[in-house]
């Protein structure tokens, strides 16, 4: 057989194979749709949807490791990839990789944007990328609180252990250590109390929250002119318009 024969016999087959695979994966048969899309990168591994299509498939089955791995394969054989991007930052969340995860996700939707604004991906993009940016805010915040805590215990700690030394070489003076200990601690706390009330996040980032409601996100949408809302503040006010201009018609 002609090597161009051989070449294009093969990609008909694969081709084949990926067909099988999304026939699986529409019946919910992940395991079935896995093989048939491992059977056609095994025939054409420089083919990236076979990568993401079975990435879907362990997304479905919560496979993580096996999404990212996927993921970054496509990714390397098509960097425009918008699948690929969009469920490697979902992977990457998933192992609180939160600032990677991001930086995944505002790539898809960047991309998804260009290639069909108006595509339900590019929807389900933005909704993922705004949970994902509330919880890195929130983690950070977290981490910050615990190192901050884990500071103060070691200076507390350094503190006493200063003074059990002190209280070894100043017999006769124990009371004159043990209130300068005490007071070092005390003026210790004082700092740490100040630097934590400086540290907390006194209110959510706004890009966080919904223009009208002024609420964190739960559901958010974004409109064609790239603002996002709550959806069910946002279509409670576009019906409340569409009567409006009913009455006045």
């Amino acid at each position: 057989m002609a090597p161009n024969v051989a070449a294009s016999t093969t990609t008909k087959q694969a081709e084949q194979l990926r067909q099988d695979g999304n026939t699986y994966f529409k019946k919910d048969r992940f395991g079935a749709a896995i093989d048939a899309y491992t059977e056609a990168i095994t025939l054409c591994p420089n083919v990236p949807i076979y990568w993401t299509n079975r990435a879907l498939c362990h997304r479905k089955r919560n496979d993580w490791t096996k999404v990212e791995d996927d993921c970054r394969r496509a990714i390397q054989l098509d960097n425009n990839s918008v699948k690929a991007h969009y469920m490697l930052g979902l992977a990457l969340l998933q192992r609180e990789e939160y600032a990677e995860g991001v930086k995944e996700l505002e790539k898809a939707l960047d991309l998804g944007r260009g290639a069909n604004p108006k595509s339900y991906i590019v929807e389900e993009i933005w909704q993922e990328l705004a949970k994902a940016k509330y919880l890195e805010w929130e983690h950070e915040s977290t981490k910050h609180s615990w190192e901050l805590q884990s500071l103060k215990e070691a200076c507390e700690s350094a503190l006493r252990d200063k003074h059990l030394l002190d209280m070894s070489q100043m017999e006769g003076f124990l009371d004159e250590a043990t209130n300068s200990n005490s007071e070092q601690l005390e003026a210790l706390g004082r700092v740490f109390r100040k630097a934590a009330e400086a540290d907390m996040p006194t209110e959510v980032p706004d890009y966080l929250c919904c223009k009208i409601t002024l609420d964190i996100f739960r559901d958010p949408v974004i409109t064609p002119s790239g603002v996002t809302y709550e959806r069910a503040v946002i279509i409670d006010h576009l019906q409340k318009v569409k009567f409006g201009f009913a009455l006045h018609g």
